[in-house]
């Protein structure tokens, strides 16, 4: 292959909902670009794009996957994305890389969720977007259907260039209103026939070519006043106007395919290679500093890893775009993020587990390298005198976590490092070793995201694991103040153990101030407050220490040992041993011993006193509520609602936005458990959802008595 240019180079990524055909289109066009001399299908398990192993066991795609075909004196880079929103990262890291979005539909499902998720992620991120209706073969597509959908959901902005003469099983040809000529194929597609237009189709041909010219027109004063003057606009005028029109997403050009039958793919290539923008015509990336970075090929060099995978026999491939400059092989670049130097020995260009080896690539250009020593994904590599360093892709929030271990105990080490080295190829997965819950908890996008890992773990690896599910990470507080106090006392021989610690608790509310006096049983305590410590707690809220000693019952010196005490007890609380929050804890009395005192029998009367004054004060468990928003159809809203609020969630509202519904709520974390499965089966997939944490509140009273019961049956078995 020979070295493009900047100007020469174009990068879409291909999204789309689950079963919208997109690997079998990337087939088609590796057929008609000349990369493969003979189409695979999913069903024979031998395509380009879904080349692992769990790809072909599933039947779908599960990684983004990076092929190239020239065309046209062009180099387009393609990235074959997952439709599944459990892989939704994939997706994500492609569209943040391309320049240009190409939008499958499947033409007998039109707008799905998925279609229409993906649409507000290429509006987020402004880039370009043209629509594929596929599977026009099929006996229930509505290609009208499709095009009332769009127009009603994205305006005159969806216009149509082509069009189906039929659609179903006699589906033979298209009518192309920029070139206004039909394309009509054999039973075997491929090349078609191009043929003037039948007389049939004249007129609705003739109306649509004008919309397309009109359209192209709005997006150039000059092309407009030349269409008002002319009444219509040549081919190349209208090529230039659909071309500023994708710039500005003014317009979403519309074409059809049968991927399956490599029909109208060949000129859907035409396309890409006439008018979609080369990559210095699309805006400027910025680095971490907010400096834009021109796709310059003689600047200094920069790379960003955008994705990481290991392949069998290979080891480590990394992914990358060229920023800026032109990176050859042999060359040393610094990782801007590790601080480590890496070598290029080898640069390829990709069609999935296709690689074809360069000698250099240019600025905009995208491409992969083997066994970088010290690389993840997301990280920058910059030649000499430059320090870009770049973090521009934002992935969705977890929704679905399970507690993870390995069959065998002893392979613990093993698991957390094949996490890691997972973690790297895929950000959306995250992990946590939780000290609070004694648990390793692996959190992805979907119970598929994770039996997808589960598999890998135990398929290529041969590491049997088992998923199951996490405890809540619960806090304990109080609600009301309460007096304790608590003698320690030892004695075994020689010197003994003594302290003696009394304390008031009461909930730490922000900008409440402490009070003079506390009133208990009818005894009155004043409190005059030495020291104040307030200690932010690791896992959130605040522990108040106040020092109210008097007359010197306890010397200073035993001080930091009582909060010792009291924060053990914080972090292993009094009711569930979940980590307690927000109380404030004033020591105000005691007794010590001139020759038996020292820090333990401090410490250990401390941490007793807090435990009584804590278990007094009418103490409640928190649990933490996640903020979540659910996307689906009209007619599943009344099942989705129901298995909500048989969730306890709390529906916070609900809104229509382009062609869906939207659903927001709050619902407690330990309900979520199986959301993502129960959402899946009552929409019949067609449903999404995110979650983010929101707060802690108080469980219902019933839900805490459960709590504290299975707590005690727990800490009586042990």
């Amino acid at each position: 292959m020979k070295v493009y240019q900047s100007d020469e180079i174009k990068n879409i990524a291909i999204v789309g909902s689950s079963g919208s055909g997109k690997t079998t289109l990337a087939e088609a066009m590796l057929y008609e670009g000349g990369v493969i001399k003979r189409r695979g299908s999913i069903g024979a398990k031998n395509t380009v794009c879904d080349y692992f192993p769990v790809e072909k066991d599933y039947g779908y795609s599960v990684f983004s996957t990076l092929f190239s075909v020239e065309w046209q004196d062009r180099k387009l880079n393609f990235i074959d994305c997952p439709g599944s929103d459990d892989f939704v990262g994939g997706a994500i890291a492609a569209l943040n890389i391309c320049d240009t979005a190409l939008m499958v539909i499947n033409g007998q499902h039109g707008l799905e969720v998925g279609t229409i998720n993906m649409f507000r992620y290429t509006e987020k991120l402004n880039k370009p977007l043209i629509f594929i209706i596929n599977q026009l073969d099929h006996e229930k597509c509505d290609f009208e259907g499709v095009i009332s959908q769009l127009k009603e959901n994205y305006g005159g902005r969806a216009i149509p260039v082509q069009y189906p003469v039929s659609c179903g099983a006699s589906f033979n040809a298209v009518v192309d209103v920029l070139k206004m000529k039909m394309y009509q194929w054999k039973p075997e597609g491929g090349v078609p026939a191009v043929m003037e237009i039948p007389d049939s189709e004249k007129e609705r041909a003739n109306a649509m070519h004008l919309a397309l010219a009109e359209a192209a027109a709005e997006n150039d004063e000059d092309l407009m006043e030349k269409y008002f003057e002319q009444g219509s606009l040549d081919e190349e005028d209208m090529r230039e106007g659909i071309r500023k029109g994708l710039l500005s997403r003014g317009m979403f050009p519309i074409f059809c395919v049968c991927a399956g039958k490599d029909m109208c793919v060949r000129r859907s290539l035409e396309f890409l290679g006439n008018i979609v923008p080369c990559v210095d015509k699309m805006p400027k990336y910025k680095n971490t500093e907010g400096k834009e970075i021109a796709v310059d090929a003689s600047a200094a060099s920069s790379l960003f890893i955008f994705k990481t995978t290991v392949e069998p026999h290979i080891g480590r491939v990394s992914f990358f775009k060229v920023m800026s400059g032109t990176v050859k092989v042999g060359d040393d670049l610094l990782n801007e993020d590790r601080g480590s130097k890496e070598r290029i020995s080898q640069l390829f260009v990709v069609s999935g587990q296709n690689r074809l080896e360069v000698s250099e690539l240019k600025a905009g250009d995208i491409g992969a390298c083997l066994k970088l020593k010290d690389v993840n994904t997301g990280n920058t590599l910059n030649g000499k005198g430059v320090d870009n360093k770049f973090d521009f892709i934002q992935y969705p929030h977890s929704k679905y976590r399970r507690a993870i271990r390995p069959v065998n105990e002893s392979d613990v080490e093993k698991l957390s490092e094949l996490l890691g080295r997972m973690r790297s190829e895929d950000p959306t997965w995250k992990i946590e070793q939780s000290k609070e819950l004694r648990q390793m908890i692996i959190y992805g996008q979907g119970e598929f995201h994770l039996k997808t890992l589960k598999w890998r773990l135990e398929n290529n690896e041969k590491l049997l694991v088992e998923f199951s599910e996490p405890k809540i990470p619960y806090r304990e507080t109080i609600t009301t103040k309460a007096r304790a106090d608590h003698r320690h006392r030892k004695q075994s021989g020689g010197s003994g153990q003594f302290g003696e610690v009394h304390l008031i608790v009461e909930p730490y509310v922000e900008g409440v101030p402490l009070a003079e006096f506390y009133k208990f049983n009818g005894q009155e305590f004043k409190i005059q407050s030495r020291d104040v410590q307030e200690i932010d707690l690791e896992w959130g809220g605040k522990l108040v220490f106040v020092n109210s000693i008097v007359g010197g019952s306890i010397d200073l010196r035993f001080l930091p040992a009582i909060l010792k005490g009291v924060m053990a007890r914080m972090d292993q609380g009094p009711l569930t041993g979940s980590y307690a929050r927000d109380v404030r804890v004033i020591v105000y009395d005691g007794k010590m011993h001139p020759v038996d005192s020292n820090e333990i029998s401090f410490m250990l009367a401390g941490r007793h006193a807090f435990s009584e004054a804590f278990k007094a004060s009418s103490p409640k468990i928190l649990e933490p509520i996640y903020d979540i928003e659910v996307s689906l159809p009209a007619d599943c809203m009344g099942d989705v609602m129901g298995d909500l609020q048989g969730r306890r969630a709390m529906i916070m509202g609900i809104s229509s936005e382009k062609g869906y519904e939207k659903l927001s709520a709050k619902v407690p974390l330990k309900e979520m458990s199986t959301y993502s499965t129960s959402l899946s089966s009552l929409t019949g997939g067609r449903a999404s959802f995110s979650m983010k944490f929101s707060s802690y509140e108080l469980v219902p009273m019933d839900v805490q008595e459960k709590l504290l019961k299975d707590y005690a049956a727990t800490q009586t078995a042990e």
